[in-house]
């Protein structure tokens, strides 16, 4: 192992170097410092915590590890509840399977039989989640030079497709009667009925509508800005779900009309209530399911969320662009939008072949 300083923009950059099992070099920075005595010291010390790592951590078990990483990455960075218990939940999975097996004994074959057996009483969703976590953490033990391999690449997932329950979504029909139905019950009082319009409106995450200020929403432009999420439960902003969450979104002047009843309420918060409460989960859930019962639409596990995929399943059949619909969704990427919504475009696209054939019998 060794060290070396590199000059930087205002100030010094430090690196200790270490090699991996297969004897190739790599390079972990300790930082930006302002003193290159500093930066000196802190790769002194990384390079020691990186020597101490690679003689006790080779032979670390997986579930060891992957606490570990949880603990440094994780834990205190998980943007909600929800998160951090669902990574705990599946760092009991993997001490559940794998016992103490040690990361550095895991093959490919034996990861694929984990995946399988999680997968046999789960949707495809939940494994998707599962196998998101651990492949991200062995990436990160291989950066850490604990093993040289790594044994989730072409890992397939496996899961229920009988626990695997579709989102049901709404007709163009059904959608316009909703919104009518919606449109009919306005009252600046009860805001829940404002965002559930919203939600059809724009397809954004129930925290991020409840986030919104009047400083996000730009009535000259027609635009609506998406920078944080909301904690129902601290009842304070948080960072928004991933760093492509964070976007500006077009929407129509109908919305903008809609919403600006609102701002008779007085608070710099678009959706506080009449109580000076954000409505929550329930209260969304309990005001959606109230008005789809007065419009007569029966939809089974039809929640909030629904939305979501009711707006993505309209702009699909209206034949719009799924690169454009992903980035107004905020993902990441494009196969992220491909994977969460495959099913409705596997839809849309029998229904083109169907129209295909059926203009082809025309000539």
């Amino acid at each position: 192992m060794s060290i070396t300083i590199s000059k930087v923009k205002n100030g010094y950059q430090g690196y200790a170097y270490y090699y991996d099992g297969n004897n190739k070099r790599h390079k972990k920075s300790a930082g930006r410092h302002k003193l290159r005595r500093q930066a000196k010291e802190a790769a002194l010390e990384l390079e020691a915590k990186l020597k101490e790592n690679n003689s006790a951590s080779k032979d670390i078990s997986f579930y060891d590890y992957y606490n570990r990483w949880f603990d440094l990455y994780k834990k205190n960075k998980a943007q909600s509840h929800s998160a951090s218990y669902q990574y705990e939940l599946f760092g009991k999975l993997i001490k559940k399977y794998f016992k103490k097996t040690k990361l550095k004994d895991i093959v490919r074959s034996d990861y694929q039989a984990f995946i399988n057996w999680y997968g046999e009483h789960h949707a495809y969703e939940s494994v998707r989640k599962l196998k998101g976590a651990c492949d991200t953490c062995i990436s990160y033990a291989i950066d850490d030079g604990i093993i040289n391999r790594n044994f989730t690449r072409n890992v397939e997932i496996a899961y229920n497709k009988d626990n695997s329950r579709k989102t049901e979504y709404l007709s163009n029909e059904e959608l316009h009667r909703l919104k009518e139905f919606i449109v009919s019950k306005l009252e600046r009082y009860n805001t829940s009925r404002y965002m559930i319009l919203t939600a059809i409106y724009t397809g954004m995450r129930k925290a991020e509508i409840q986030a919104l200020t009047w400083n996000d929403i730009d009535f000259l432009h027609s635009t609506i800005s998406i920078s944080k999420s909301w904690d129902e439960r601290e009842k304070a902003f948080k960072p928004t779900k991933t760093k492509s969450s964070n976007r500006v979104i077009r929407v129509n002047r109908k919305l903008l009309k809609y919403l600006e009843d609102l701002k008779a309420n007085g608070s710099t918060m678009v959706f506080k209530n009449v109580f000076g409460t954000i409505p929550t989960s329930n209260a969304l859930n309990s005001c959606l399911h109230s008005i789809m019962k007065e419009a007569k639409l029966s939809k089974k596990d039809f929640t909030f969320h629904s939305l979501r995929h009711v707006h993505v399943a309209y702009l699909i059949g209206q034949g719009v662009d799924i690169n454009a619909i992903s980035k107004r969704l905020g993902h990441s990427n494009i196969n992220i939008t491909l994977g969460v919504y495959s099913y409705l475009i596997e839809e849309y696209k029998n229904k083109n072949d169907n129209l295909i054939v059926k203009k082809l019998e025309s000539i």
